[in-house]
């Protein structure tokens, strides 16, 4: 049974920083492309970033320059640092992993945690 589980979202003041943990277990991480997605109230979830089974990034625009999507392969567990953060990116932040390894592709979601960026 795949599972994600974040953590590592709060209350932080514009121009903060916070990173966000997804631990990943059940099946071979290595093997799994993972994203961060956030959806903020009212709004539909968007695309963050994501780390390829290779280990290459990409970004949305808006997360360029301020945000940054690491794995550590041994702790199973990617990452999210996001520093500047402003109250746009205020959101629920979720983990999602994906593979098409051994079968069609399969999409994995955690449950998400919420960050709030105060003014």
């Amino acid at each position: 049974q795949v599972q994600l589980v974040e953590s590592g979202g709060g209350l932080v003041q514009a121009g903060g920083s916070l990173r966000l943990s997804c631990v990943f277990s059940g099946s071979a991480f290595s093997m799994h492309h993972f994203g961060w997605h956030r959806q903020a109230p009212g709004k539909q979830r968007e695309l963050v970033a994501q780390i390829s089974a290779g280990g290459g990034a990409q970004y949305a625009e808006f997360a360029r320059s301020r945000f940054t999507i690491s794995r550590d392969i041994p702790a199973n567990t990617v990452y999210l640092q996001m520093n500047s953060l402003m109250p746009d990116d205020t959101a629920v932040y979720t983990c999602n992993a994906f593979t098409t390894w051994m079968g069609p592709r399969r999409d994995y979601w955690g449950n998400g945690t919420p960050v709030t960026v105060s003014s």
